[in-house]
């Protein structure tokens, strides 16, 4: 039997947040893990502090098979680090997991074999939920100048931009927290653009799918809690957003198109700099002021 799915996560100085994704996989999957249906790889991003010996000491006292823990030399961002996870699977299939996600069912599975079944689908993306069990928008709409417009005063909270279909769609692009991928057709994109650090690098690299004709859609009927940003902080999410927005825009959009989305993220930048000023809002004045940094 041929292994069906290679699940790749990122560890970063977060070897707890790690170990309680290991175990829920291992809750839902010990049979399919032990039978080589399914293998986890565990990429420690260079994390420099005791992670590697946590990770390590976790699979050998609960005698996780099927989980391999690979190192990372340096840390070039998410990115990077799952494209070197994808050198070493062996499934069919690529699924890349945030490693602050808890595996609450058998869905991932059942991903794989709708893949299976549906060979026009190139990638695949499924539900995130908060922990409360609310849904999180797990699919987006490529970022237009219009949809950046709309991003820029706030309607992706209304599910303008990003959502949780209800039902089996295809769509624009997938979060990356949970991105399943053809791993022929994740070898003929060459993988994540590792000049994006991190965020934006699962639309950027649907958007390429999309150019070559691939087909992404969403899949529903999955079980996954999500700790939002349990890996970073707002600040740093907010920063690299505008500057892979612009690196999107140079690599993918006119000069026109790029130009006009400068001035748009100088003139959010500048007013909620503003802001934070008449506020006295010390987050607001930091964060913006670093993101006016990078236009």
């Amino acid at each position: 039997m041929l292994m069906l799915i290679s699940i790749i996560t990122l560890n970063f100085k977060k070897s707890e947040l790690t170990t309680a994704c290991m175990s829920s996989l291992y809750g839902q999957f010990r049979q399919e893990l032990e039978n080589d249906t399914i293998e986890l790889i565990i990429v420690d991003n260079a994390s420099g502090d005791n992670s590697v010996e946590v990770l390590d000491d976790e699979i050998k006292k609960k005698k996780y098979k099927g989980v391999r823990l690979i190192l990372n030399k340096n840390n070039s961002g998410f990115g990077a680090g799952c494209n070197f996870g994808a050198t070493k699977a062996k499934g069919e299939y690529i699924l890349f997991l945030n490693n602050d996600t808890l595996i609450k069912d058998k869905g991932l599975l059942e991903m794989g074999e709708y893949m299976d079944r549906h060979a026009e689908i190139a990638i695949l993306g499924g539900h995130l939920r908060n922990f409360d069990g609310t849904l999180q928008p797990s699919a987006g709409n490529f970022y237009t100048l219009k949809n950046v417009l709309l991003l820029l005063i706030g309607m992706q909270r209304y599910g303008f931009l990003d959502r949780s279909p209800k039902k089996i769609m295809q769509v624009d692009w997938v979060k990356g927290g949970l991105m399943l991928i053809r791993k022929e057709v994740f070898r003929k994109l060459q993988g994540f653009d590792e000049k994006i650090f991190m965020y934006t690098e699962d639309m950027e690299l649907c958007y390429r799918a999309h150019l070559m004709g691939y087909k992404i859609y969403f899949y529903p009927d999955v079980y996954v809690l999500h700790a939002e940003q349990g890996s970073s902080s707002r600040t740093f999410a907010i920063v690299n957003i505008y500057k892979n927005l612009l690196y999107f825009y140079k690599k993918h959009r006119s000069r026109s198109e790029y130009q006009l989305l400068k001035f748009l993220l100088r003139c959010k930048a500048i007013m909620l700099i503003s802001i934070g000023k008449i506020l006295h809002n010390s987050y607001l004045i930091d964060t913006y002021r670093k993101a006016l940094v990078e236009i």
